[in-house]
């Protein structure tokens, strides 16, 4: 049985109506950049994430882009962010001319927290609080920080302006942690929610809050896999900041807020009609969909948790109804790489689709081998890219097929 990681068609072959007429619409309306359909869906995003204002731009990679620039980050500034993830988390960053300071991941998959804030007492209060560790081995993450601050001896507390997390495979982050970092660190969050549209994180006062929200600014991806994705790219910016969103706003347009009028130097990064329209098709199925997407991943857990073969499943509860994962990936890790390569070997002889996110991670990649970080910097990330296997996952995957993968890992 052919099973793929993913599958778009089968999607579109419910939606094939609702998708045509959008298409037709849009071009026998003549207006095909900057219209209708972008200015609804972007008020739709804004309502269904809980922010003021959503700028729709024409891929997450220049939603990053653009938002680092709004900030004003550029040569001689430092951003903090995660080497486990994909590239454009990074490459933005140096794009506006700054610097990236990689910080080791958890057992989550996302950027640890407590680094982060060992890292940023030791620069911006000058002395390494150890009290704001919270989970793990202490003694590992204050090693692994020295590491990365002896790369970084002569920063300025005043140059390290930005945090990015990642909300890597749809796995919500400690929104109410960043915040305070924010707070106490006098640091921007740029929130990367491209992989986690829908997930949320429930505050101690019990409110809930959705990722992307909270960011000074924060983006979306709609690339076609995504759980919200068109059919070509797609991204959008998020903020509660009136000021911010008018400076996106024009750096989607070459810096003009007025045509042929430049302002500033900024891009041709629009999110297309005709993606927009798509898009707000597919936003009224989203909820469904993730819902889908949480039974695969419980089915997953609940047989691949007795797996000997693996060493952790991403089993997340759904808490009181709230949405702390919402399963853009299922990754696996297994107890050691020689079993991922027997494993995968047995899924191409069984057409399993499968995907290895990520294999090198980021601070060993050849184009940051100028910062100096070397193998054995970053423990975690750098076993995970060893070790971590994405199954197949998307709505529309049958109980048989699922059942399938659980059988193959099984035998």
């Amino acid at each position: 049985m052919e099973i793929p990681l993913f599958d778009l068609t089968r999607q579109y072959m419910r939606l094939r109506s609702e998708i045509l007429e959008v298409v037709d619409r849009v071009i026998s309306s003549g207006k095909v950049i900057l219209g209708k359909e972008v200015n609804e869906f972007e008020r739709e995003i804004a309502d269904y994430i809980g922010v003021k204002h959503a700028i729709g731009v024409s891929s997450g990679t220049d939603a990053l882009v653009i938002s680092i620039k709004a900030l004003g980050v550029g040569p001689g500034d430092f951003v903090i962010t995660t080497p486990y993830t994909f590239f454009a988390t990074a490459s933005c960053i140096v794009r506006n001319g700054a610097t990236p300071i990689f910080l080791d991941v958890d057992e989550t998959y996302n950027l640890d927290l407590d680094q982060v804030e060992l890292f940023l007492s030791k620069v911006k209060e000058g002395k390494m609080d150890e009290t704001v560790v919270q989970n793990g081995d202490i003694d590992r993450k204050v090693k692994t920080v020295n590491k990365v601050l002896d790369l970084y001896k002569d920063i300025k507390p005043e140059r390290v302006k930005a945090v990015i997390p990642v909300h890597l495979f749809g796995r919500t982050m400690d929104l109410e942690r960043l915040e305070r970092i924010r707070e106490r660190y006098d640091v921007k969050i740029v929130e990367d929610a491209a992989q986690s549209i829908g997930s949320e994180w429930r505050y101690d006062d019990g409110v809930v809050k959705k990722s992307g929200s909270i960011g000074d600014l924060s983006i979306l991806s709609f690339f076609p896999t995504k759980n919200l994705g068109t059919y070509g790219d797609g991204g959008m910016i998020l903020t509660n900041d009136e000021e911010l969103a008018k400076i996106c706003r024009k750096l989607r347009v070459h810096g003009a807020e007025k045509k042929y009028f430049h302002d500033i130097v900024g891009y041709n990064a629009r999110l297309d009609e005709i993606h927009a329209g798509i898009l707000r098709v597919k936003l009224k199925y989203l909820d469904e969909w993730i819902e889908k997407r949480y039974q695969i991943a419980q089915m997953y857990s609940k047989e691949l948790s007795k797996n000997s073969l693996l060493e952790s499943v991403p089993d997340v509860d759904w808490k009181d109804g709230v949405r702390y994962h919402v399963y853009h990936q299922y990754v696996v890790r297994f107890k050691d790489s020689h079993i991922r390569e027997k494993v995968m070997d047995e899924f191409k002889k069984r057409e399993i689709g499968f995907s290895i996110y990520y294999p090198l991670p980021l601070h060993l990649q050849k184009c940051f081998k100028n910062l100096g970080y070397k193998e054995g910097f970053l423990p975690v990330s750098e076993e995970l890219s060893k070790t971590t296997l994405a199954l197949p996952m998307f709505p529309e995957l049958r109980e048989d097929e699922v059942e399938e993968v659980i059988s193959s890992l099984k035998e």
